[in-house]
This record gives structure tokens, sequence and C-alpha cells, in this order.
């Protein structure tokens, strides 16, 4: 795989691994309707981690109450070095602008809609650029910011846009 491959896929990842930590903390879309959960059918220990909530719990949409009991348990499920990282991850995610939040958003989407196979191949290219040096890394991200648009969506193979 080229440099400008690697470069671009690097980016379009990091963009999606940044969303997909901040849907870790929104309701998952579902295609049945979701059902109310009482708080007493959370373990002690999920209670615990959800405590902020208890005297709204009832009031929350079904949804929600379904995507904290499924985080709070993915949570409990996490080693401490992965808790950690989850926290440094959504400090970061907190931090960005809106816009910046929205766009990672959209990246996420249009990952998820690549078929599985094109999915892996992004993952296995940004292993390989996880594993390279740091010099290396840098200087990959230097080029794709030195990128114009156009040169940008040329490395990516996306067309240009409608109107041009």
């Amino acid at each position: 795989m080229s440099r400008a491959m690697i470069r671009a896929v690097f980016f379009s990842v990091c963009l999606a691994a940044a969303a997909a930590d901040a849907a870790f903390a929104q309701a998952p879309p579902t295609t049945a309707p979701a059902e109310a959960q009482a708080w007493q059918s959370l373990s002690p220990e999920q209670q615990h981690l959800l405590q902020n909530y208890r005297d709204k719990w009832n009031s929350l949409p079904p949804e929600r109450q379904e995507a904290l009991a499924k985080g709070s348990q993915r949570w409990l499920s996490m080693t401490p070095e992965q808790r950690s990282n989850a926290q440094q991850r959504f400090s970061q995610w907190r931090s960005m602008p809106p816009e910046q939040r929205q766009e990672l958003r959209n990246r996420w989407q249009q990952f998820k809609s690549l078929p599985p196979e094109q999915q892996q191949r992004v993952r296995r290219s940004f292993q390989r650029f996880r594993q390279m040096p740091p010099e290396q890394r840098r200087e990959l991200r230097n080029q794709w910011r030195q990128m114009s648009p156009e040169q940008r969506r040329r490395v990516l193979g996306q067309p240009a846009p409608r109107g041009r």
C-alpha cells in the first residue's frame, strides 16, 4: 500500500475511532422499541456506576436506560488500562468543538457503511500505521495536512464534489 493511501486510511480511521468512543455514551439504534428497565434490575455495580441517574431513572426514555445499562456493563468488563484509555478518549471528545464532533460522527457513519472487507482493510492499514516509528507517523501526518482537499480526495479515491 502506498504511503499516500496509508495516510488517507489513517486519518479516516482515527476519526472513526474517535466517533466510536463518542457513540459509547449515546443510545444505539434499535429496530424494535426498547422497553423500560427497572432500576432494581441493574446489578449493584451498575447501580453504583449510574448512581447519578437513580432519581431520574424512571423518567429516562427506555432507549437511554438501555444504552446506560449496556455501557455500564461494558465498563465493568474492562481492564483498568482499558478504562483509563476510555476516560482519556472521552476527555478528548468532550474538549472538541461541536462541529468537529459532528464531523467525526459523520466519518464514523461512513466507515460503518463500508462493506466488512473494506472495514477490515482500513483496520489493518491503521494497525500498520500505529506500528510505524513516531517520526514516520509524524511525517505522514504533516504530508496529509499539506495536501489540498482535491489531493486528499484523489488519495482517498473519492469523486470531486458536484458542481465543479
